[in-house]
């Protein structure tokens, strides 16, 4: 039996960035799925077909869809889709971003990166969310009820990596988003929060970033998982007075001022 406060049946929760199997996103659809909610998930390829063949199979009443959420209109259809698929929805989690497949980096110094470059690290970190954001929060509204979840990052927000000012710049962004759609939309019941991860022992993290995590204060990277239970919590009735907040999931790292 889950407890009231957490539970999330009959809800409807739509999950971006949910493709790799190692991945936050699909961490946190299988945590939201387990605490009742259905779960809509969306990736840049037809591999997210692979992720509802999981949920399902665990149980979980899931569908797939696919849209690159930098395109206007793929957002809006990705939205009109969890809608007829599941006629409501009460969830937004806000993944996508980084580097999706298929795609290239926009990864470089302030005075080698050009415009364009720029642009398209805004976009795929940034308007993603604000696209998604503004697409599902009709819906919301008309709940009297919502959460939103936006996944952030410690770089930008709380501290910086080198060669990475459009991450940074996006990533910031994303915070001031999640504040400004906590003030608007309280009335209507919607809260919004960031969740920031540190260094994640994800299938992507590079031997560089596993160095990294080693030096933080718990002496490893987190997993998944662990920044996936933070995003839940958020999303539950029981964290309807949290709102406009950034919760830090980096092992101690950005409050270490000695590093051995």
């Amino acid at each position: 039996m889950i407890p009231a406060s957490f539970s999330l049946a009959g809800c409807v929760a739509l999950v971006t960035g949910a493709g790799a199997p190692d991945g936050i996103g699909f961490a946190t659809a299988q945590l939201l799925g387990e605490l009742g909610a259905t779960l809509a998930v969306a990736s840049t390829t037809d591999r997210i077909e692979e992720r509802v063949a999981a949920l399902t199979a665990a149980g979980v009443s899931a569908s797939g869809h696919v849209a690159d959420l930098t395109q206007e209109d793929q957002t809006a259809r990705l939205v009109a889709e969890v809608m007829a698929a599941h006629g409501s929805l009460a969830i937004v989690v806000n993944n996508a971003g980084m580097v999706s497949v298929g795609s290239g980096t926009e990864s470089g110094s302030l005075l080698s990166m050009d415009l364009a470059t720029w642009r398209a690290g805004i976009s795929r970190n940034l308007d993603s969310a604000f696209l998604v954001c503004r697409a599902a929060m009709p819906h919301l509204i008309a709940r009297k009820w919502g959460r939103v979840v936006n996944v952030s990052s410690v770089t930008g927000p709380v501290m910086a990596t080198r060669d990475e000012p459009a991450y940074a710049a996006a990533k910031a962004g994303m915070d001031g988003l999640t504040r400004a759609i906590a003030i608007d939309f309280a009335a209507a019941g919607i809260t919004a929060n960031s969740v920031a991860p540190g260094w994640i022992a994800t299938g992507s993290q590079t031997p560089h970033e596993y160095n990294q995590g080693l030096r933080t204060p718990l002496g490893r990277s987190a997993t998944p998982q662990e920044v996936a239970s933070a995003i839940a919590w958020l999303c539950t009735p029981g964290a309807a007075y949290v709102t406009g907040q950034c919760i830090v999931v980096d092992g101690g790292n950005s409050i270490a001022e000695e590093r051995a």
